[in-house]
């Protein structure tokens, strides 16, 4: 970098021993050295300076009772990245692993998916290092609503819209809204993925799986005229994502032989059983290692970096970021995979998207190919303003039609400022243009 290396050693210096930030930003501003050259009058308003910045950042504590009468503290946090195009918007992650860096890059990282959708919505994430794992319903619907206490007053329709993450599903969106509805005294549509019968959209559950799969299939079919049919995919994870993932690539003619979770992964050559899968994981809530119990035939293996050596001609990362590193990239393209696409939040470090590119793997970044879900959560904030919903076969065809969108202006983006093939390059500029020219329509705001 040459024209944005302060904006960079400004990052560092204001966000030390936040190597996820870093890590987001540094990727975001290499792609966009040419875009600064092009557009000298962003330089001057500061626009690069500005978007590495949060608009507000809001960071709480969080007490609540646990069943013993224990008073447990929690810390939470809100970052409010932008609001150029639209209200901030951007989910809820409850993780022991939950810091200030962790939300900020996936704060940054969402202002420009975000953008990506052409739905005006602007960046945000928040977030908890309380962990729901083991917990009783009672105690998540306590944290949940001392966490809400302190949120509901910088969120709402129009200002901050909070979805799901990590740890954040159904049930702890149910506990959030029902806290803000009271305090609030007025049912809007401040909180996606929110239950059917109460504001929630068809196909939300199943968005950003099938989302990842729709972009990939265009992507496939453009770049290198191949798709899903036929392919052996692997996919790690075994939430939302990878299960719904999963189903879409089984629907469009694919195999997927493995799935993971945080303990390890499960390789089954004849195809991963789908229904066992979602009875395990969201009936159960058990570790993945049961799915042997039912399928002996399968293979359990302890750590999950190993789910990487084997041979596939897809890779759908949906588990947690980092997770292929260089070793692990360079084992998928020997094995002659041909197309990895991120499901989880940039789930590749950067040395592994090199092996990829320099080796014409397909790859589709998060901010991209992963865009499903907040695309959807758009559409869902939609049929709140309307007081309407619509069915699952229309949410489905707006998502696939968004998902194409995206592919599509990400690779004009790229070719633009010839960066070819590479969609890491063009979703960035794609996305960061749409909100740079915002920014400096609407001035230096104080």
């Amino acid at each position: 970098m040459k024209l944005l290396a302060s904006v960079m050693e400004q990052v560092i210096k204001r966000n030390p021993n936040e190597p996820e930030f870093h890590q987001a930003v540094r990727e975001v501003l290499e792609s966009l050295e040419p875009v600064a050259e092009k557009h000298p009058e962003w330089m001057a308003a500061g626009i690069f300076d500005r978007i590495v910045e949060p608009e507000r950042q809001i960071i709480f504590r969080v007490p609540w009772v646990d069943d013993s009468g224990k008073v447990q503290v929690n810390r939470g946090f809100r970052f409010q990245f932008n609001s150029a195009i639209g209200p901030y918007k951007g989910g809820i992650r409850l993780h022991p692993s939950v810091y200030s860096g962790i939300i900020k890059f996936l704060g940054f990282e969402q202002i420009l998916k975000n953008s990506l959708t052409g739905l005006p919505m602007g960046g945000a994430k928040g977030g908890s290092d309380f962990d729901p794992k083991g917990k009783s319903d009672n105690e998540v619907m306590r944290f949940c609503q001392s966490f809400m206490f302190e949120l509901a007053r910088h969120i709402g329709p129009d200002t901050d819209v909070p979805a799901g993450d990590i740890g954040t599903g159904g049930r702890e969106i149910g506990y959030m809204f029902g806290m803000y509805k009271k305090l609030r005294n007025e049912f809007t549509g401040v909180l996606t993925g929110k239950g059917l019968t109460w504001g929630g959209s068809l196909a939300r559950t199943e968005a950003t799986g099938y989302g990842l799969c729709y972009f990939m299939d265009e992507a496939m079919q453009t770049i290198k005229g191949k798709s899903f049919k036929g392919a052996t995919v692997v996919i790690s994870g075994s939430g939302n994502v990878a299960i719904y993932a999963a189903e879409k690539v089984f629907q469009l003619g694919g195999k997927v032989v493995a799935l993971s979770d945080s303990n390890g992964y499960i390789y089954d050559p004849d195809g991963i059983k789908l229904p066992t899968i979602q009875q395990i994981k969201e009936v159960e809530r058990k570790r993945i290692s049961e799915y042997i119990k039912y399928h002996p035939k399968a293979t359990y293996t302890e750590g999950c970096s190993g789910i990487w050596s084997i041979k596939c001609d897809i890779a759908l990362p949906s588990a947690t970021q980092n997770e292929i590193d260089e070793a692990s990239a360079k084992k998928l393209v020997a094995n002659g995979c041909f197309a990895v696409g991120e499901g989880a939040n940039m789930p590749s470090t950067p040395e592994a998207i090199e092996v990829f590119l320099k080796a014409g793997v397909v790859f589709g970044p998060a901010k991209a190919a992963n865009a499903g879900g907040v695309a959807t959560s758009g559409l869902e904030m939609c049929q709140n303003s309307m007081r309407y919903s619509w069915t699952f076969e229309e949410v489905d065809a707006k998502l696939k039609d968004i998902m194409i969108n995206i592919f599509k202006n990400s690779s004009a983006a790229a070719k633009a400022y010839g960066f070819g093939n590479n969609l890491v390059a063009g979703a960035n500029i794609a996305g960061f243009e749409k909100v740079a020219s915002a920014m400096f329509a609407q001035g230096i705001t104080y």
